[in-house]
């Protein structure tokens, strides 16, 4: 049986600044700290939130959010 191969939403903490643009886009999947940082669940990211996961990624003023191939 071959491993399912999904996407997940990860943050970089070293470089992200707190501009909480990825909850404001992706907020199914993104809340923020109260000091206003992104916390990520962590589970895959849902087929019909796919685009704007890949939005939210891509529009991170500091590329600090990104999308991860796994494998389950």
């Amino acid at each position: 049986m071959r491993a399912r191969r999904s996407l997940r939403v990860i943050v970089d903490p070293t470089a992200c600044t707190a501009y909480g643009y990825c909850a404001e886009l992706l907020g199914e999947m993104i809340t923020l700290d109260e000091w206003g940082y992104p916390m990520v669940r962590g589970e895959p990211v849902p087929r019909r939130l796919m685009a704007m996961a890949n939005k939210a990624a891509r529009d991170c003023p500091r590329r600090a959010l990104k999308l991860q191939e796994t494998s389950e």
